[in-house]
């Protein structure tokens, strides 16, 4: 029997509807979907399948129009929005595309900043958390170095620091290689989920990128707001 204690985030006939009255879309039509610890997940398919939409209700970004979300064991879709806030952030990581940085604040600062958000650490652990985290991914020597200063490929190498910043349940990565070269795409994607797995975290990601889906653990096709 499968270990129901390490299932980090589980969904079940997810719904989501966007626009109104002609325009109404039916985006998602009864998704499921359970991301395990440890495991790294690549959800793919054609723009427009509901992907994004997906990962933006896993994410506790958007509610469905039916359906729930539970994020360990702890069902969340229909919470208030102070306790879905709570939860993005000390459960959920994101990367997305486009780093979305502080590009005024150095890398420090920016890793920094869900630990503030969060409130459990000293400014003296914080930083000493931070710092240890810009280390793992190969920017140790950068730490007090402005975002405009940092190259594309070390800017996404922050944003997965910061991700990974307070230690979350799941990371969500919605096309987290998308705008790095063949190079800086494959380092990126190797420190996300290095790092995730040591730290028995699960990893969603969406992307339209062939080779990172292949390597990834599992791989979900989607297609007209379902899973195939």
């Amino acid at each position: 029997m499968a270990d129901d204690s390490k299932i980090a985030m589980r969904c079940e006939k997810l719904h989501r509807f966007l626009g109104r009255d002609e325009g109404r879309v039916h985006v998602l039509k009864g998704v499921s979907f359970e991301a395990r610890a440890g495991s790294v997940y690549a959800i793919v398919g054609p723009s427009g399948c509901g992907k994004s939409t997906l990962l933006y209700l896993l994410g506790l970004l958007d509610q469905p129009d039916g359906g729930e979300i539970w994020i360990n064991g702890r069902l969340m879709s229909n919470s208030l929005d102070s306790i879905r806030t709570a939860a993005r952030g000390e459960h959920i990581g994101f990367v997305f595309q486009f780093h979305f940085l502080m590009l005024e604040f150095t890398a420090l600062e920016n890793v920094m900043m869900p630990m503030r958000k969060l409130g459990r650490l000293t400014p003296e652990q914080m930083q000493d958390r931070a710092t240890r985290l810009l280390d793992s991914v190969g920017l140790g020597d950068k730490t007090h170095r402005l975002g405009t200063h940092l190259s594309g490929g070390e800017q996404q190498r922050v944003a997965v620091a910061r991700a990974l910043a307070n230690q979350p349940t799941i990371i969500l990565a919605d096309e987290p290689t998308g705008n790095l070269d063949v190079k800086n795409a494959a380092l990126v994607f190797d420190l996300l989920t290095s790092l995730a797995k040591d730290n028995g975290q699960a990893v969603v990601l969406v992307t339209h990128n062939p080779d990172i889906a292949a390597r990834c653990d599992f791989t979900r096709p989607m297609r007209d707001g379902l899973f195939l």
